[in-house]
């Protein structure tokens, strides 16, 4: 259950919704509520797929993005698409950062980055963002 409820955290935490799951995750380590590893696994994965998420929905952004319940605002998509041409598609190591991180995975997807590369850097860049909290949740409780 610990795990599942990680892991869910994660996921919303990196589609457009707020979350913190970096918090849950520095709480899990430091009452050690379970496996270390298997936290990072379950954190990590979790964040990867709601990326994915944001990259289906980019794929689908003519569609839907008029739409009022469409959850990016055209600044914001403006900035990210302004960040990622800059850029380019290694910017997507830093989809774990906080406001431009969001929306960068969503405009991998109006790009139509090829999905393996978008999969690699995403998941590279949250893993290592992870594994920095787990250390210094360790380090410093």
């Amino acid at each position: 259950m610990v795990y599942l409820s990680l892991f869910f955290s994660a996921f919303i935490a990196a589609t457009l919704l707020p979350a913190a799951s970096e918090l849950l995750l520095t709480s899990m380590v430091v009452k050690q509520s379970g496996h270390v590893f298997l936290l990072w696994c379950s954190a990590t994965i979790g964040n990867v797929l709601g990326s994915c998420v944001n990259y289906y929905l980019g794929t689908q952004v003519e569609r839907l993005s008029h739409r009022r319940w469409f959850p990016v605002s055209q600044s914001s998509m403006a900035r990210a698409q302004a960040h990622f041409q800059r850029y380019g598609t290694f910017s997507l190591l830093f989809a774990w950062l906080p406001i431009v991180g969001d929306p960068l995975t969503l405009i991998a997807g109006v790009f139509k980055i090829r999905f393996s590369v978008f999969l690699l850097l995403v998941s590279i860049g949250k893993g290592l963002r992870y594994a920095l909290v787990i250390a210094l949740a360790m380090e410093l409780f």
